[in-house]
């Protein structure tokens, strides 16, 4: 079951959004999301999160270009791999990556009332100097048991207080994925279409937010 909140909160971001991005003409503006799952599995419903945003970002979200990045082949953050300000070349690759973008949507499963060890990992190596998060928009999303991998994004969001990045505060997203009806399917893709309209509205409140943070809303 989602937060009880969505509903009311999918309505008033629908009426803000009407009012600000949804015009008869296209966004002037177009935001590069970099998305990160902190799963590895293959069939992770979390990094499934991430695809369903992408379609939505192809099909019924205009103005908004979503990079989904690969972290598992990071290695673990040692800095004396560091050599006069240079990283290895996949941790290179991996913060042009996240400077390049405009905003970041993390899918952040919950471990042990955290995040994983893999998104740390990210978010460590790119906030190496240069810090690379600094002043960016971003979202969280998470699917899971009991409380949908809700309380990885309170440790989350801390985190970003010290990367400078700039959390939206509503609508929240941790999808309970066990219980019925199914919100996945044997792939780990999203099939339930309440659970993807909220998804729509997560990215909604991210692009208004990217955009006002850029001055260009």
């Amino acid at each position: 079951m989602i937060h009880k909140t969505y509903k009311l909160q999918h309505n008033l971001l629908e009426k803000k959004h009407n009012r600000t991005i949804h015009t008869d003409m296209a966004p002037s503006a177009v935001i590069k999301v970099a998305a990160l799952s902190g799963s590895l599995r293959k069939y992770s419903y979390n990094s499934g999160l991430i695809r369903a945003a992408i379609e939505l970002s192809k099909g019924s979200i205009e103005g908004i270009e979503i990079d989904f990045i690969d972290i598992s082949t990071l290695p673990m953050l040692n800095t004396d791999l560091e050599k006069n300000g240079t990283y290895p070349p996949l941790v290179e690759a991996f913060r042009n990556k996240i400077l390049q973008a405009d905003s970041v949507l993390f899918a952040s499963p919950e471990y042990n009332y955290s995040l994983t060890a893999p998104l740390k990992n990210a978010i460590d190596r790119a906030s190496r100097p240069q810090n690379v998060w600094a002043n960016k928009a971003a979202a969280i999303v998470s699917a899971g048991g009991n409380f949908g991998g809700g309380r990885s994004h309170y440790h989350l969001r801390q985190v970003g207080v010290y990367t400078d990045l700039h959390f939206i505060n509503k609508p929240e997203f941790y999808l309970k994925a066990f219980e019925p009806p199914a919100k996945f399917n044997d792939d780990g893709d999203l099939i339930d279409e309440e659970a993807k309209n909220m998804l729509k509205q997560v990215l909604l409140s991210l692009q208004t937010f990217t955009l006002r943070l850029q001055g260009k809303n």
